[in-house]
C-alpha cells in the first residue's frame, strides 16, 4: 500500500503550452477521487506587450487506457493477468503476501485514479534513486518492496511471473506518458500541516464518524467469505511498519483525497491529519528491517517526525509488531 512513486523524481521538464485536458469520470465509486485530478485553468492575464512569450500550461492530466482496451494475443494474456494480481492480490499471489491486502486497497480504481498513487504516475519514474533503499530501483525492485512492506510478505524472486505480469499491466495503464516527468494526480497529495498538532482523540472521533462504517469500529474491515471487502487498517492483517502508508503525512494525503469511500476531498486538513494519526498510532506487524531492538530500528529506519514507530501512545510503546 506504500506510494509507488519515487521519493525524489527528477525535475520534469518544460511543457508547451497547451488547453489542461480532463479525466474522465470514474465508472465506480472506488475512484471518484479521479475527479481531483482536474487541474484549475490558468488566470487569464492581459498581454503586456507582442514581443512577451506566453507562459506554459500547466502539464495536463494523463488519462490511461480504458479497462476494455487491453490488446488480445500473448501481450494482453499477460497484461490481464498483471489486472487480476493487482485486483485480487491476496490470493493471485498468495505465496508472496501475508495479510489480506491487494494492491486496489490503495491505488484505486484498477491502479487508475489520480491522487492515490495510480500506476501510470509511477511506471515511468523508475529507474530512480530512493532514499528509502539508498539505492537506484527498477520498477521491478519497487514492486518488490511493495509486498515486502505494504503486503507483509516476501518480496518474488527476480524474474517471477508475478513481478513480469504487474509491470506488464503498469507499462500498458501507462500508455502515452511521459516518461520521466512528473504528472498532475501521479502520487498522494500532499496536505498542509494542520492548525493544531494532530491528535488521537480528535481523530478517533472523525474514525468513529468517517470510517467505521466500512473498516469497522475495531478497525479491521469487513469480509464475505474468503473475500476481504474493505481493507484492515491495523493489526496483524494489516500493511507492517516499513510501508510507506505507515508515515502520518502520507495517510493523511491518500485519506484527504480519496476518504470517505466516493466522498473524496471532504475532510478538512485537520481531520485527514487527526485520523491519520489515529490509524497509525495502532499497532502492526514489524518492520521487516527490524534490527532487535525498537529504538534502534527507529534510529535506522523511522527518524522522521512522521513516524510513530517507537513512539508511546495511550502508555504503550508503538513498534512492538503483532503476532
Amino acid at each position: 500500500m506504500g506510494e509507488l512513486v519515487n521519493e525524489r523524481p527528477a525535475a520534469a521538464p518544460a511543457q508547451t503550452a497547451q488547453k489542461p485536458a480532463t479525466v474522465p469520470a470514474s465508472p465506480t465509486p472506488a475512484t471518484a477521487a479521479a475527479d481531483a485530478a482536474k487541474p484549475a485553468p490558468a488566470a487569464a492575464t492581459p498581454a503586456t506587450s507582442a514581443a512577451k512569450a506566453p507562459a506554459a500550461a500547466s502539464p495536463a492530466a494523463f488519462a490511461p487506457p480504458a479497462a476494455d482496451a487491453i490488446p488480445e494475443g500473448p501481450m494482453g494474456d499477460v497484461i490481464r493477468r498483471g489486472e487480476q494480481i493487482f485486483l485480487h492480490t491476496s490470493t493471485q499471489a498468495k505465496a508472496f503476501v501475508g495479510n489480506t491486502l491487494n494492491c486496489v486497497n490503495c491505488h484505486l480504481d484498477a491502479g487508475r485514479a489520480a491522487h492515490s498513487a495510480p500506476l501510470w504516475g509511477a511506471y515511468t519514474q523508475y529507474p530512480a534513486y530512493r532514499s528509502k533503499t539508498k539505492s537506484v530501483d527498477t520498477f521491478s525492485e519497487r514492486l518488490r518492496g511493495c509486498f515486502m512492506y505494504s503486503m507483509n510478505g516476501k518480496a518474488p524472486p527476480p524474474g517471477d511471473e508475478v513481478l513480469v505480469a504487474l509491470e506488464a499491466y503498469a507499462y500498458w495503464m501507462a500508455k502515452g506518458a511521459p516518461v520521466g516527468e512528473k504528472l498532475p494526480g501521479a502520487s498522494y497529495p500532499k496536505v498542509a500541516k494542520p492548525a493544531q498538532a494532530p491528535d488521537y482523540a480528535r481523530g478517533q472521533k472523525v474514525f468513529n464518524a468517517q470510517c467505521a462504517l466500512c473498516h469497522g469500529d475495531d478497525g479491521q474491515g469487513q469480509r464475505s467469505g474468503d473475500v476481504q471487502v474493505f481493507p484492515p487498517l491495523w493489526g496483524k492483517q494489516s500493511y507492517n511498519w516499513g510501508a510507506g502508508m505507515h508515515e502520518v503525512d502520507k495517510a493523511a494525503g491518500f485519506i484527504q483525497a480519496n476518504m470517505p469511500l466516493g466522498k473524496g476531498n471532504t475532510l478538512s486538513d485537520q481531520d485527514a491529519w487527526d485520523v491519520a494519526t489515529y490509524i497509525n498510532s495502532h499497532e502492526r506487524p514489524q518492520d521487516p528491517r527490524f534490527t532487535g531492538n525498537i529504538a534502534d530500528t527507529r534510529k535506522r529506519f523511522h527518524d522522521s517526525a512522521f513516524s510513530l514507530y517507537g513512539q508511546t501512545v495511550n502508555g504503550q510503546p508503538l513498534g512492538q509488531g503483532t503476532k
